[in-house]
C-alpha cells in the first residue's frame, strides 16, 4: 500500500496533471499549425520560387 499511496501524492502534487494538459494541447495545436503551413505559407513560397508544387516532394 505504501507505493499506491506514493503514487497518488505524486499524482495529487499537480505534475501528473500538468503533464496531461500539456499533452492535450499539444494534441490539439498540431493540426491547426499542419493546416496552417501546408495551406497558407507554402503556397506563396512555391509561387516566389517559380512555381514549385511542394505537395510532392518527400523524404524516402
Amino acid at each position: 500500500m505504501g507505493v499506491i499511496q506514493e503514487f497518488r501524492e505524486f499524482a495529487m502534487r499537480g505534475n501528473v496533471v500538468d503533464l496531461a494538459v500539456g499533452v492535450i494541447m499539444g494534441a490539439s495545436f498540431a493540426p491547426i499549425v499542419s493546416t496552417l503551413v501546408d495551406n497558407i505559407m507554402m503556397p506563396p513560397i512555391g509561387y516566389a520560387m517559380a512555381g514549385v508544387d511542394f505537395s510532392s516532394l518527400g523524404v524516402t
